[in-house]
């Protein structure tokens, strides 16, 4: 292993590798300060780029980007109280509080050396799993490794912040969606219609830039206005400093929690900071300045959101479990280079995850290193209105998507997905589980199969390791339903769950008439995959049945809370919605049937997406560019007429020069095809 771990850190010495691990940890930095891209967003959009590079460049650019999200998405979250992510906001209490005071260099000193400490903390962490959990992941056979891969499906709903019917829907839903194209088991087709361009399954970069990315910009794209409100850096750096050595301990419990948050699927950052903000209060002697500027109440969150990331790693790594969405995607990345994670990682691509290790510590020293240099410049970007910054999003997450298959019906799909994960994220449904289970729909139907096939009826769920994730599997639902039915006794008191944190901040539809058409989608979807599996082999139809099954099940559930829910809120709704208009304190941001304005503006945006599209298909991306840009700056964001051209003339010759650059096709339309 020691042979392994020097040959990865020498072969960082390559410049090819230490440039991927630069570019992806500046367009890291940059993304971590956009609301709502995130990591996410970050390995999604780079993703595309590492298609045809090789195994160690293409981790050590996606390892770069996941690094450092969470270092810089702090800056925004000081200076303007506006969180460049949802774990960003728990920063925000006492940094913001900091800024106010004229005191934001030293909250973001604080803040930049923890994160840089969480993520060497974590790389620690993973450094150590590897030869701990080695013996273990090499005893695994493929029963283990099926129990695994529904572990991981189950815990990242059922550990959901938010209701557990509508995590466990999602995560079905999201395995009938990565069971679409060619079983793995009988070569058919499945869930395609005839369609060729269905029968390679749905593209990974697209279902995710889609349900994340195209989602959040829809969610946003309605600030049209930056942050006013001036907050100077000021001095306070080496008093940052001293304060961060005093509170060396919050920094280690910190990213320890932050490493747990991270090995348990579907937690994530966001809740592994709350947890250690919890900590930090609750071992506090002196508790009145926390949400005032408590510099513990900055180095403990920081240091877990970026040792999260770390502690995602280990399960997608050594189980094949991605621990989260960015994880996920970095699992799909090495699927298709034919890297397998568990046993097979271990023995044949050791080199690569002491790579990924290395690649994260030094990226993470770089990230804070880059930012105490360019914190002033950084902050400038933060003032940007999200809706100018979108109409480039687009663009670009378009663009990205288009290079796994080099199809314009990935934009399609990416779009059709965009308005579903919009739909999901303000109704309340969980986006995470769904996208893990479109992950490892493949590799849960293979296992089960080489199971079944290896095994006589159900004799492999006596071996000892699928008794002990059958556990893990069983126990957390056990305590939900527990919960759940303590919730139904006691509707009105509060169950004291305050930390508890929903999976998207801002959900305006949930509980309303569209969290019931939500609902009913998904009912749709379960049955309608039943009903098409009928077609398939005896073999083929197996899981698909096995799955849509579960989800009628689930999804009829929650058509059944949300139906009784609309009957028995309808009289009381109507009549205070007639007395508050009687009183004129109706919100005026409700519409009828729960719409609101930032739902309609949402509708609009994919509507303009739609337009950008289209002419795509008809003019070639080029073209659509130059005629999107610029209008949606005008109209949509509202912008001067000097930024739109500045804009669209800056993005015009980046895209017509990255082709030369990047191994990256911009895509031609019907016009372009016939000259």
């Amino acid at each position: 292993m020691l042979d392994s771990a020097m040959a990865a850190l020498a072969s960082l010495a390559d410049p090819s590798l230490l440039i991927m691990l630069l570019i992806g940890t500046v367009a890291g930095l940059i993304m971590g300060l956009i609301p709502g891209l995130g990591g996410t967003g970050a390995v999604a959009i780079l993703l595309p780029i590492t298609f045809g590079m090789e195994p160690p460049q293409a981790l050590a650019l996606l390892i770069g980007a996941l690094a450092v999200v969470h270092t810089s998405d702090t800056v925004s979250a000081v200076l303007l109280g506006a969180p460049g992510s949802a774990s960003a906001s728990v920063t925000m209490l006492d940094g913001y509080a900091m800024a106010k005071k004229g005191q934001a260099a030293r909250a973001l000193t604080l803040a930049f050396l923890s994160s840089m400490a969480g993520g060497i903390i974590g790389a620690v962490g993973l450094t150590l799993a590897i030869p701990l959990a080695r013996p273990l992941v090499l005893s695994f056979a493929s029963p283990e490794l099926f129990m695994l891969t529904v572990l991981g499906v189950a815990l990242a709903a059922v550990l959901s912040r938010g209701n557990i019917i509508k995590g466990v829907s999602a995560g079905l839903l999201g395995l009938i969606l990565g069971m679409v194209g060619t079983s793995p088991t009988t070569a058919e087709e499945r869930f395609t219609f005839g369609s060729l361009f269905l029968g390679d399954g749905l593209s990974l970069v697209a279902v995710a830039l889609g349900v994340f990315g195209l989602a959040e910009i829809a969610s946003r794209a309605s600030q049209r206005r930056g942050q006013k409100q001036v907050i100077t850096l000021g001095g306070g750096w080496g008093q940052g400093i001293r304060e961060w050595l005093t509170h060396w301990t919050q920094v280690i419990r910190g990213a320890l929690i932050g490493i747990w948050a991270g090995v348990l699927p579907g937690v994530g950052a966001t809740a592994g900071t709350w947890m250690a903000y919890g900590q930090a209060v609750a071992t506090a002697k002196d508790k009145r300045q926390f949400g005032k500027g408590d510099p513990r109440g900055i180095v403990g969150p920081e240091s877990a959101n970026n040792s999260v990331e770390a502690g995602d790693l280990i399960p997608t790594l050594l189980f094949g479990i991605p621990g989260g969405v960015p994880s996920a995607m970095l699992l799909g990345m090495l699927l298709t280079y034919g890297i397998q994670p568990g046993p097979s990682i271990i023995t044949e691509h050791l080199d690569l995850m002491y790579l990924i290790v290395w690649s994260f510590a030094i990226a993470s020293v770089l990230g804070a290193l880059l930012c105490f240099l360019s914190v002033k410049q950084l902050a400038k970007l933060t003032k940007v209105p999200f809706a100018v910054l979108a109409a480039g999003l687009v663009a670009i997450m378009l663009l990205g998507s288009f290079q796994e298959g080099g199809q314009l019906g990935d934009l399609w799909i990416m779009i059709v997905l965009g308005a579903f994960g919009w739909l999901l994220k303000s109704t309340g449904f969980p986006r995470a589980p769904f996208l893990i289970g479109f992950v490892l729909a493949i590799p849960l139907e293979r296992y089960y199969f080489l199971t079944d096939s290896l095994y006589e009826g159900f004799d492999w769920m006596a071996r000892p390791g699928v008794l002990f994730f059958l556990a893990i599997l069983i126990l957390p639902m056990i305590w939900a339903f527990i919960k759940f039915i303590r919730a139904r006794r006691h509707t009105n008191v509060d169950d004291g769950h305050r930390d508890e944190q929903p999976e998207d901040d801002e959900a305006p539809l949930k509980n309303s008439t569209w969290s019931l058409v939500a609902s009913g989608i998904f009912f749709v979807a379960f049955a309608a995959a039943f009903i098409a599996s009928f077609s398939f082999s005896p073999e083929a139809r197996l899981v698909p049945q096995l799955v849509s099954t579960g989800g009628l099940i689930f999804s009829g559930i929650l058509l059944f809370i949300e139906t009784r829910r609309r009957l028995r809120d309808r009289t009381p709704k109507a009549d205070a919605t007639l007395a508050a208009e009687a009183e004129g304190i109706l919100d005026t941001q409700t519409t009828k049937a729960g719409w609101t304005l930032d739902a309609k503006f949402a509708l609009k945006t994919f509507l303009w997406m739609t337009g950008f599209l289209a002419l795509t298909a008809a003019f070639g991306y080029l073209i659509a560019v130059t005629i999107f840009i610029p209008a949606f700056l005008l109209i949509v964001a509202r912008a001067r007429v000097k930024t739109a051209v500045v804009y669209t003339l800056v993005l015009y010759v980046v895209l017509l020069a990255l082709p030369s650059l990047l191994p990256i096709d911009l895509p031609q339309g019907w016009l372009n095809t016939i000259v």
